[in-house]
């Protein structure tokens, strides 16, 4: 297996589980695939973060507002792998309880990934709700 065949099993499952539980309120496995080395950075639908402190804060709240995930899906569009860094583009479409109401939404996502001690860490993520801009966004 090469280095890109690595990096999309790693988002598959590591990610995508990580994704999943966030939205079903558990932040833990999130915060785990994070960089704990800065630079970090969230510019979410919902709340921003620069800093890993301000992330780990970020993620807890967002968690405690989430509940009920019954479905996760991360549709890719684009990625690509050069040395230590990578990025992906897609599509979250989740379907969980946000402040004990079930919705489902699409969020269009960006994030890159630094390889640190081997393994794939998360350091930036931009993501924004599809659909009316009407409604509170979702999600970070």
């Amino acid at each position: 297996m090469n280095d890109r065949e690595d990096f999309l099993i790693w988002v598959h499952t590591s990610l995508a589980e990580a994704e999943r539980a966030q939205f079903d309120g558990d932040d833990r496995l999130r915060r785990a695939i994070w960089s704990s080395e800065e630079p970090v950075s969230v510019l979410g639908a919902w709340r921003n973060a620069t800093s890993r402190h301000e992330l780990v804060e970020a993620f807890e709240v967002l968690a405690s507002s989430f509940s009920d995930c019954t479905a996760y899906s991360f549709d890719l569009i684009s990625f690509d792998l050069r040395g230590d860094m990578a990025y992906t583009v897609g599509y979250e479409r989740i379907s969980a309880s946000m402040d004990g109401t079930p919705r489902t939404f699409t969020l269009r996502a960006t994030q890159v990934y630094r390889r640190e001690g081997g393994e794939w860490r998360v350091v930036h993520r931009h993501a924004d709700a599809l659909g009316s801009s009407t409604s509170p966004p979702p999600a970070a």
